[in-house]
């Protein structure tokens, strides 16, 4: 992936004029291991952040932009503008994570 590849969640990019080819999508569910399970449900009951949690979702949203990044260059895109993210628990222990925008080319 080229490192110059533009993701921004501004609609606009500065000195940039670009076509708009169509949205795009990143989406991956992460878990952690049951032994790690375990300390966070002890850290539940204290309080505090929960860190392996933190880096999973962390993970997570680094694996979603690459996916978006992907998914855009495949497409010809140049760059992703008004990416977001929407994240969601499907169970106790996973979570699913989604890296959206617009793809664009340009001019």
């Amino acid at each position: 992936m080229a490192e110059n590849f533009i993701v921004t969640t501004t609609e606009n990019i500065p000195g940039k004029e670009y076509e708009v080819i169509g949205e795009v999508f990143g989406l991956t569910t992460q878990s952690k291991n049951v032994v790690r399970n375990i300390g966070a449900g002890l850290k539940n009951i204290v309080g505090g952040e929960i860190k392996d949690y933190t880096k999973m979702l962390e993970e997570a949203r680094d694996t979603a932009v690459d996916r978006l990044k992907e998914n855009a260059k495949s497409m010809g895109a140049d760059a992703v503008v008004m990416m977001r993210f929407d994240s969601g628990s499907i169970s106790t222990d996973m979570q699913s994570v989604a890296a959206y925008g617009t793809a664009v080319k340009f001019k």
